[in-house]
């Protein structure tokens, strides 16, 4: 720069990247006439260790809008977040083939986590993203890799508030299932669960059933189960980086109260919301009080949080694994679906199959090493309060001890 300043040049554009500590800039100048810059600069070069390579470019070449490969208006941008345990060099060719094949150009690639998944975020061109969408997501079936394609820009950078499912998504249990397992119906209450989640039976059906079978189960029991509670790894990673972003979190559970207020005790989240068991002398009656949280009450609950907290649909994102997570799913403007079952899957946004929660953080287009900071912090202000976990949490994607 000193020298181009000595030369009297013009910087048109700029950019640098940084790959494996090899330092890439690039740079766009414009010379007075009768200067000779290119003797200096590669004297500086050459002094400096330094490869520097030139292209003459004609004038007015600065950074342009981008347009269709055939010519027309520019065209809107999209974020693609690719993501799996190791990303193969046929997977990323199978994932560059189809955004050709949709009309879209790459304009930019960015590496946000090699360890312990790897993902890339694409900045990509296109007419329109649905074609790019499409291709992507046949090609992710059948390569074996995850994909969130979302639209670049403000609405992306403003997501506000995230709702969660619970059972198998924030945590890895079924909470009835262990209720079950104490009253001796677990294989009864799982094949009912199972039905339930993969839509084939209705959720407020299958949960009265359920439940009905818990009827004389003492309540303390209920608290021994919760006590089995078990995180799904990077479940505190995920919530404790979502508040110190200045996210709303709100737990939203066909389960049981018992079970997430407790889970929003000890992880600090906002809202939860979920069924109550009925108890009368100390014991289940086998049946659930007031209104069941089934598919509809979850989109709705998603609705009544964003709107108290003057949030707009278009700036939430909402998780979860089961059929009854469709209707919040689609409302939210982001829907993830989470070791979904296929049914979800193919109606939500986008699908992680990764084990681990705070693998989301990635697709919300934050990098690792900026997650494992946040929450080494984080982690250190905890370990300052004495704060105790009684839910195990085991590993977590952006755990810098994981390494």
């Amino acid at each position: 720069m000193g020298i181009l300043a000595d030369g009297g040049a013009d910087v048109l554009d700029i950019e640098q990247i940084t790959i494996r500590q090899r330092l890439h800039l690039g740079v766009l100048f414009a010379v007075p006439t009768g200067r000779d810059l290119l003797k200096e600069l590669l004297l500086f070069g050459w002094e400096q260790g330094v490869q520097l390579d030139f292209e003459m470019v004609a004038a007015g070449a600065g950074r342009q809008p981008r347009r269709s490969r055939h010519g027309g208006r520019a065209q809107p941008s999209f974020a693609v977040t690719i993501l799996a345990r190791a990303l193969t060099p046929a997977q990323l060719a199978a994932a560059s083939q189809a955004i050709a094949e949709g009309d879209g150009n790459i304009e930019r690639i960015t590496c946000l986590a090699r360890y312990p998944v790897a993902c890339y975020e694409l900045l990509v061109s296109a007419p329109s993203v649905e074609p790019v969408r499409e291709r992507l997501l046949g090609a992710s079936h059948a390569g074996g890799f995850d994909v969130a394609v979302q639209r670049d820009g403000l609405s992306r950078r403003a997501m506000r508030l995230v709702a969660i499912d619970v059972d198998s998504t924030l945590i890895q249990d079924e909470v009835i299932d262990l209720l079950a397992a104490e009253a001796g119906c677990g294989a009864r209450v799982a094949a009912i669960t199972e039905r339930a989640m993969a839509g084939e039976l209705a959720f407020e059906d299958a949960l009265r059933q359920r439940v009905s079978l818990l009827a004389g189960l003492p309540q303390e029991v209920v608290q021994q189960a919760r006590d089995r509670l078990r995180l799904t790894p990077g479940a505190r990673t995920f919530v404790r980086t979502l508040k110190r972003l200045g996210y709303r979190i709100a737990l939203l559970s066909g389960g049981f109260t018992e079970f997430t207020d407790h889970l929003q005790r000890e992880l600090g989240v906002d809202y939860a919301f979920a069924n109550e068991l009925e108890v009368t002398d100390g014991r289940l009656t086998g049946r659930v009080v007031g209104p069941v949280v089934d598919r509809r009450r979850k989109a709705e609950l998603l609705g009544e949080v964003a709107a108290r907290e003057g949030i707009s649909l278009a700036q939430t994102v909402a998780v979860g694994d089961g059929a009854n997570d469709l209707d919040m799913l689609a409302a939210a403007g982001l829907g993830i679906a989470f070791n979904a079952k296929p049914l979800v899957r193919a109606a939500a946004d986008t699908a992680l199959s990764v084990p681990y929660l705070d693998a989301i953080l990635f697709v919300l287009g934050l990098r690792r090493d900026d997650v494992v900071e946040a929450d080494a912090a984080d982690r250190a202000g905890d370990d300052a309060g004495s704060e105790t976990a009684t839910v195990p949490d085991d590993g977590t994607c952006s755990d810098a001890r994981a390494r």
